[in-house]
């Protein structure tokens, strides 16, 4: 019942999702762009002895060298800027800031991975490539960039085991920071001489969170459809037996997700709350 209850929370924060926030586009007239410019300088010198060929690092990840502690705190912000809600001032758990960096290549488009402007990215500067035409992956596949079907194929069969890859870590992870975040709700109630500053800050973070979550859920749904419409089109023009493999791993996913969505990750475990300890 435990396990239903937490697994109810996160599909919970899917339904509520919010819409695509607003791409968060540099200001060209303030400092932060130009010390983003300056970044992006030092970034492209650093991509360029990169031996692996392009930005990134294992599964597309930003290189080791470049990753700061930090580097998706942003992303609460950005999940919040529909809601017209502003994210709280609190430091971020280890927990909470290990869901934004989970969250970041699941929310992040899957051909926007390991190209020049993709640390630029993860850092927050530009904004995120999204597009919720479930047609938008495959126009990227059909590009001058695969001239072979058979390198489609196996593009589309990257993708699908990338994100595989990445769901259990990300669920396990939003598992518990919701219900530490439920337990910190019903907390309020116990914390004598609460300041409203305070207050409002945790409630703020709750919702930071949660936003997340949702917009983790939505991008899911689309990269499903933007793997199947891919998938139909390259059975259309250039049918393979590979097509059979990509439909298989594609359904894997699928039931991937929907699992995740209805139960919390395997090795989480609900710990106790400081009402129940009272």
């Amino acid at each position: 019942m435990a396990k239903k209850r937490a697994g109810a929370r996160i599909q919970g924060a899917a339904v509520v999702a919010p819409p695509d926030p607003e791409p968060l586009m540099p200001n060209f007239s303030s400092r932060s762009w130009c010390r983003g410019a300056c970044l992006f300088a030092a970034l492209t010198l650093l991509a360029g002895c990169n031996t692996t060929g392009g930005a990134g690092g294992d599964f597309g990840e930003v290189p080791r060298s470049l990753v700061r502690h930090d580097t998706h705190d942003w992303l609460g912000n950005y999940a919040l800027s529909a809601q017209r809600a502003f994210p709280s001032d609190f430091k971020l758990t280890d927990d909470e800031r290990l869901l934004r960096d989970l969250a970041f290549p699941l929310i992040e488009p899957p051909y926007d991975r390991q190209q020049w402007y993709s640390t630029l990215q993860e850092y927050g500067h530009i904004g995120l490539n999204f597009s919720a035409d479930r047609s938008d992956y495959a126009r990227r596949l059909f590009s001058d960039r695969y001239r072979s079907p058979s390198a489609q194929y196996a593009q589309v069969v990257d993708d699908i085991r990338n994100d595989m890859t990445r769901l259990p870590s990300f669920f396990e992870t939003a598992t518990r920071v919701s219900d530490i975040d439920e337990k910190r709700r019903k907390s309020l109630a116990y914390i004598t001489d609460i300041h409203p500053k305070e207050r409002e800050n945790a409630l703020r973070r709750i919702r930071e969170n949660a936003a997340i979550i949702a917009m983790v859920q939505v991008r899911l749904s689309h990269r499903v459809a933007g793997y199947r419409y891919a998938l139909e089109r390259l059975v259309l023009m250039t049918p393979s037996p590979q097509a059979v493999d990509v439909e298989r791993l594609l359904t894997q996913y699928q039931r991937q997700i929907a699992h995740y969505r209805a139960y919390p990750a395997p090795t989480w475990v609900r710990e106790r709350s400081l009402a129940a300890n009272r």
